[in-house]
């Protein structure tokens, strides 16, 4: 636990995941905020109340959730505080926070359907049934609150919401301009690059989202916001923002070109690039592995690089 600012302080709370800690931030204002909650364990929410307990504070006392993401290490404590009255974020948290069963049908659907397009063997699709997984450590609510870009956020009129897709399409930031703070989930993390994970379309949308561009584009958004330091969801606050994002995206365009150099031999699938890019994950993180592969396969594309084509039901991406 460490104090930021006289409005701000951290909160690092253990998860199972192999990304470690995640942070929260305990924000006072008009009202009393959470932003983000953690992965709904036991072990989770003892090192929150201990910690509240350190700062004065008991579950008793939140009065609002803010939220980064819908991702269950984000979300997985929201139905623990008894007077919260009200949960904010953007609008995609909602079918999550719900257990929208319709929803949630739809999207094992579309990655089983993305998945037999990219060329996965049946014999991995199993392997999906591990997405259902993290519903146990997703806390249940209601959105109460909508929050869009440009939002100010109720209680804290001083920060600024910032659309941060890429990662999630429900991720948002959060920017305060008096001092350059950023609040910015699993967007900006100093030492790992996020996943931009795949995701179907929502209502009224025809195509699924493009993560990569999304999240290469919400960067460039961020290098003009003069941020100054970056309170992440995991691992240490940090104040080289300027110099992070073009590294980041430096090091996204040189996997770019592994796999340009891929398709020079011939025309391949995701799954068959995947393999290639991941040799030791793809198995057990097939999930994270795809979204990574296609994500560059969007951006070859955009750069007019790269063509794709459907051959009895799969896709096959070659060279312009």
């Amino acid at each position: 636990m460490k104090v930021l600012h006289d409005t701000i302080t951290k909160i690092t709370i253990p998860t199972p995941y192999a990304v470690g800690d995640v942070h929260v931030y305990l924000l006072k204002g008009d009202t009393l905020s959470l932003v983000d909650a953690g992965v709904k364990t036991k072990a989770a929410w003892e090192a929150l109340v201990a910690q509240l307990k350190q700062l004065g504070y008991a579950p008793n006392d939140i009065e609002q959730h803010i939220l980064t993401h819908h991702h269950p290490d984000h979300i997985g404590l929201v139905g623990e505080f008894p007077r919260a009255y009200s949960i904010v974020g953007h609008q995609y948290n909602e079918p999550w926070l719900t257990r929208d069963k319709a929803f949630l049908k739809k999207y094992e659907q579309f990655y089983k359907d993305y998945f037999a397009l990219s060329g996965v063997p049946n014999k991995y699709l199993e392997k999906l049934d591990k997405l259902k997984a993290p519903l146990a450590l997703i806390g249940e609510g209601e959105l109460t609150v909508e929050l869009n870009e440009g939002d100010r956020l109720p209680g804290h009129e001083e920060w600024q919401v910032i659309e941060t897709k890429g990662h999630a399409q429900s991720h948002l930031s959060f920017y305060r301009e008096a001092d350059g703070s950023f609040i910015g989930g699993d967007h900006l993390l100093r030492s790992i690059s996020p996943n931009p994970i795949l995701e179907p379309p929502h209502d009224g949308e025809k195509e699924r989202p493009k993560p990569l561009l999304q999240y290469r584009a919400n960067l460039r958004k961020c290098l003009k916001l003069g941020v100054n330091t970056v309170y992440p969801g995991h691992g240490e606050i940090f104040s080289n923002v300027d110099e992070l994002i073009p590294m980041r995206m430096k090091k996204q365009e040189q996997r770019a070109k592994k796999v340009f150099d891929i398709l020079q031999e011939k025309e391949q699938t995701p799954f068959a690039i995947c393999q290639q890019l991941f040799p030791k994950k793809f198995e057990e993180q097939l999930d994270l592995t795809i979204s990574e592969t296609i994500g560059q396969l969007d951006f070859l594309e955009e750069e007019g690089k790269v063509t794709v084509r459907m051959d009895d039901g799969q896709l096959f991406y070659q060279v312009k």
